[in-house]
């Protein structure tokens, strides 16, 4: 199994903060986000090489920031070439950029660099080889505007994601679907054919919406709680206390 990172996004959102850092190497109590991350999954030892898309603005910061680090031979840092928010390729493309890049055939876990978690992805990854399809995560979510923020799915009671929206303005299910999806090697090649369907190429989220239409979908419940750092305020919350 191979791991990609998302991490070639601008966050304007919580500028000046992200204006010359990109969000994944921001500091919570004094480590980059994107090491929690890394450091889990490296503790799990399935996981074969790390692949980080970012864009050409910040992939010296990237670089720079890699080579400190112990396991940095099995990090491979992808430039997918985009200078500024308006030239960005998207979650998506970013994706297919990737798989094509590197001409990837195994099985991939696709996250996002800016997420820290209070439970290790091990159980994750473990689930994923007790079943025959592509997976996600999925938690309940009872704030309708927290919903309207994510991907938010309806599920089956054997945990089949069935039907799923993008950020929608009235959300239909209760599930929210963060940015972890595990995929067998086999559904790699959909994420093309999602893009040339017309599937949204934004955020991640947006070709489940088209691929769980396609294929089979587990969702695993969270088994613990998943911290976006979305804003300036929610980063400071979490700056100095970690998670919990």
């Amino acid at each position: 199994m191979k791991v990609l990172i998302l991490a070639a996004g601008y966050a304007t959102r919580m500028y000046p903060l992200t204006r010359d850092i990109p969000k994944p190497l921001l500091l919570i109590k004094g480590k980059p986000i994107i090491e929690y991350l890394l450091e889990d999954l490296e503790r799990d030892g399935r996981i074969k090489e790390y692949l980080i898309i970012t864009n050409h603005k910040f992939y010296p910061k990237f670089k720079e920031w890699k080579e400190r680090l112990p396991y940095r031979n099995k990090i491979r840092l992808l430039d997918d070439g985009s200078t500024e928010n308006q030239n960005r390729l998207g979650a998506v493309r970013d994706m297919e950029y990737v798989i094509n890049k590197m001409e990837l055939q195994e099985d991939l876990f696709v996250l996002a660099g800016d997420n820290v978690l209070d439970f290790s992805l091990s159980v994750f990854i473990e689930e994923f080889y007790h079943k025959t399809c592509s997976m996600v995560m999925c938690y309940k979510e009872k704030e309708i505007e927290k919903l309207r923020k994510t991907g938010v799915a309806e599920i089956t009671e054997e945990g089949i994601l069935f039907h799923m929206e993008e950020k929608p303005e009235d959300p239909k299910g209760e599930y929210a679907i963060p940015p972890f999806y595990l995929f067998r090697k086999e559904d790699l090649s959909d994420i093309a054919k999602g893009i040339q369907a017309g599937c949204n190429t934004d955020s991640p989220g947006a070709f489940l919406v088209w691929f769980c239409k396609q294929k089979k979908v587990y969702a695993m419940k969270m088994p613990g709680k998943r911290y976006d750092i979305g804003s300036i305020e929610e980063y400071q919350k979490k700056k100095n206390h970690g998670v919990g």
